[in-house]
């Protein structure tokens, strides 16, 4: 007997009993589709939050200075001068100055946000461009002007989506020309890139009542160069500090090495439970191979005695249960696609469907089946066909 004639008895099997080929078939259908769904999930969200790092700029380097009982501190012109010895790796830098949960104010309108103090180079390093007006200058800067760049959806809360440029708004009952709008990033969302104001960071140190900057943000000239502008800033921090307790130097790629790293572990660890589902599945095929055996013993003997052999016998039991498993892992595939994007649609996540785990979930699926599908062939080969004849 060959494989064409295995498999057209195998399916022949499967339609002939139809809801016990279901069962079956269950374990391998849930395994398969709880592997395309989860991975279909987490690769989702794993490239979501790549790309907000990416947004970010993977060149983009970000320093912490927790000082030493706040005696040391690195002023601006002295992270613009490392910038600047070392502008073959570090393309510009920023201070950072952070103000949390500032009331800014127009008229009768309010919100509560937070405002970023910077400098000219914010928006190079930021990845932030302007859709209307100009960014903060060298000038604002040196002169403490009290100046602010806005984000869209801090637009259409306080001027209802108007033009703001060269009105004043009141940070924290500081009055504030409006002289820039940057591009819109995300849907103008609360939160998102488009909920900041931006101002000076020499103004912002006066506003926050901040006596120095313990945060600053560098820019490399390309990602091959980011070793090496990490290596030129861990050098300037060793002279101001003996210990890396006083400091730290991260890199945007770092974080996404390590997210991306969570997340495959994350993958590994939910991917092997669904697994599980498939173990089970396989033993269930085993389950009814075995029972089909028992009720085909009689068939069994009779092939035998016209001359089949021990391995036409084994082919059609093999061929029979990989064939059931090979239908599950299909339903499973298709269920498991579906089942990924309505969740998505639902919880309105990113799903990003991976042939490579289809393609794995499938073979996993075949090769179980031969494996659990062999112990009953291999008895059914080994029967004697007068024993067999002999069956009720």
């Amino acid at each position: 007997m060959n494989f064409k004639q295995s498999f057209h008895m195998a399916i022949k099997s499967l339609l002939s009993s139809k809801m016990r080929s279901f069962l079956t078939m269950l374990g391998i259908i849930i395994g398969v589709a709880s592997v395309i769904l989860l991975v279909s999930l987490i690769s989702g969200m794993a490239a979501d939050m790549s790309s907000s790092f990416e947004s970010m700029g993977t060149n983009l380097i970000s320093v912490s200075i927790r000082g030493r009982g706040g005696n040391i501190t690195i002023d601006p012109d002295d992270m613009q001068e490392l910038a600047d010895e070392n502008s073959n790796v570090i393309s510009a830098v920023t201070p950072a100055v952070t103000i949390m949960n500032i009331t800014a104010k127009y008229e009768t309108n309010n919100i509560t946000t937070s405002a970023t103090g910077c400098n000219e180079y914010y928006s190079e390093i930021k990845n932030a461009e302007i859709e209307d007006g100009r960014f903060i200058t060298y000038l604002d800067c040196q002169n403490r002007q009290k100046t602010c760049v806005l984000g869209t959806y801090i637009v259409n809360e306080l001027f209802d989506g108007a033009s703001p440029i060269g009105e004043q708004i009141k940070i924290n009952g500081t009055a504030f020309t409006v002289v820039g709008v940057l591009k819109e990033k995300a849907n103008s969302e609360e939160d998102s890139d488009d909920d900041i104001i931006l101002i000076p960071y020499t103004s912002a140190s006066r506003l926050s009542q901040m006596r120095s900057i313990s945060s600053y943000s560098f820019s490399a000239i390309s990602t091959e160069t980011v070793d090496g502008a990490m290596a030129a800033i861990n050098k300037k921090m060793t002279e101001y500090f003996s210990s890396t307790d006083y400091y730290s130097v991260f890199s945007a790629s770092q974080a996404l090495d390590q997210v991306n790293e969570i997340m495959g572990t994350v993958t590994l660890v939910l991917v092997g439970v669904a697994a599980i589902s498939l173990l089970v599945g396989g033993i269930g095929i085993m389950n009814i191979m075995l029972v089909s055996v028992t009720e085909r013993t009689r068939e069994i003997g009779i092939r035998k005695s016209l001359g089949a052999k021990r391995r036409d016998i084994m082919s059609q039991f093999v061929v029979e249960a990989a064939t059931t498993s090979s239908v599950g892992g299909i339903i499973g595939i298709i269920i498991g696609m579906v089942s990924a994007y309505g969740v998505g649609s639902l919880f309105d996540m990113t799903v990003k469907p991976s042939w490579y785990a289809v393609l794995i979930a499938f073979s996993v699926s075949v090769i179980i089946g031969i494996t659990f599908g062999y112990f009953p062939a291999n008895k059914a080969a080994k029967m004697h066909p007068i024993d067999a004849l002999r069956q009720d």
